[in-house]
């Protein structure tokens, strides 16, 4: 006998701020960024009970090293949560934290439990590079032109992307100005105080008499923005992938750390732990483009979540569009004809940073934190473009 699907509410979304690579974070451990995020989470209903809490779904783009051995259920007991929880590492690339919220959401769904925390956790500083510690790609990669940036990095798919879609060099210049511009303003408006979870840090100096002395500073801020960023500036720099190319280190997302943590509830637990749910999980949807155009996937994933949510893209009143090069959002921004004033209206990842696996989780805590700042704000989307030829996109609305 078939169950109905029921609704997973959204109740509470944290995060770390995030960190610049061999930044405030150089030696804090991921798993320990995850442990943060999950006490902070769980702290937001007093009342819950976590022995009910059904899984937690941790995504990480480079599970390895300091963040493997399933690092999400490393984070949970580093957390102080039951042993009976249960936890699960999942990687889909950029899209791994976002695809945590829709995993933990479908098992909401379906009616396999009722309680469910959806993360994400990266290190970029603990990955000697960005394809981790021992890279051994099948050598058929090699053989088809295609694939090639899957063998040396993502910034060719971004060249051919802005050589294919035309986005110009002063183009994505600017786009990435305005990303700090907003970012800026947004700290300084204090629009990510509710969502962030600040971090004490601390640091072991020699003392003045030969003892270790121990220093700490709490980061409250995302490293990242750069309130002095100018075009005149970043038309000094000089292409990174391509000799004659447009991507520059300046109009492409920082490497960063960071973690973000996202508690989920049915109907039946929202009313149980009389909470307010801050929006509804209205579809997700991923699909595959060709390799060497990777960063245009949203083009494809997007229509799909739209449709499956029953909106048009009038109807989304803020995305968190992930800046992974400025020149595949402008593309896919122009090809869906999406309003810029619309997306990413705090800053994306050029100046955010982009901790891979971690993103997804992190902007759902963004977007959540503004769906309860702005009443007028119904329905948002998070979307981003996933290394080997992929797009994702999530559609919630606010209740």
């Amino acid at each position: 006998m078939s169950k109905q699907i029921q609704d997973a509410y959204i109740v509470a979304a944290v995060r770390t701020p995030v960190a610049k690579r061999n930044g405030a974070f150089r030696y804090v451990r991921p798993d320990d960024l995850l442990a943060k995020v999950l006490r902070a989470v769980v702290a937001k209903v007093p009342n819950l009970d976590a022995n009910e809490i059904g899984d937690v779904i941790t995504g990480c783009a480079m599970p390895e090293a300091e963040q493997g051995m399933n690092v999400s259920r490393i984070g949970l007991l580093l957390a102080g949560l039951p042993d009976g929880v249960p936890g699960l590492t999942i990687n889909r690339f950029c899209a791994s934290g976002l695809q945590s919220v829709a995993d933990a959401a479908n098992r909401i769904r379906l009616g396999e439990a009722d309680v469910m925390i959806a993360a994400g956790t990266e290190s970029m500083s603990a990955m000697p590079q960005m394809m981790g510690n021992k890279v051994s790609l099948n050598p058929e990669i090699f053989a088809h032109a295609e694939n090639v940036a899957i063998a040396y990095g993502m910034g060719l798919t971004a060249e051919k992307v802005a050589q294919q879609w035309g986005v110009s060099r002063e183009d994505q210049d600017a786009f990435a100005v305005e990303s700090h511009r907003r970012a800026c303003a947004a700290i300084a408006a204090g629009h990510f105080a509710s969502e962030i979870v600040p971090y004490a840090v601390q640091s072991h100096v020699p003392g003045g008499d030969g003892a270790v002395r121990i220093s700490e500073r709490v980061l409250e801020h995302d490293e990242g923005p750069r309130p002095d960023s100018a075009v005149e500036k970043l038309g000094k720099l000089r292409p990174v992938f391509s000799a004659r190319g447009s991507v520059t280190a300046g109009n492409s997302s920082q490497m960063s750390d960071g973690a973000a943590a996202v508690l989920l509830m049915s109907e039946a637990a929202v009313k149980r732990y009389d909470v307010r749910p801050i929006a509804r999980f209205a579809s997700f949807a991923v699909a595959g483009v060709p390799p060497e155009v990777m960063g245009i996937g949203p083009v494809e994933a997007i229509p799909r979540a739209l449709a499956r949510a029953g909106v048009t893209m009038a109807d989304i009143g803020w995305t968190e569009l992930n800046e992974a090069f400025a020149a595949q959002a402008l593309a896919v921004m122009r090809q869906l004809e999406m309003d810029p004033a619309k997306v990413n209206p705090l800053g994306g990842a050029i100046a955010l940073g982009h901790p891979l696996g971690a993103t997804g989780a992190i902007r759902t805590a963004t977007l959540m934190a503004a769906m309860q700042r702005d009443p007028g704000l119904r329905h948002g989307m998070i979307s981003m473009c996933i290394g080997t030829g992929m797009g994702a996109a999530g559609v919630f609305e606010r209740c």
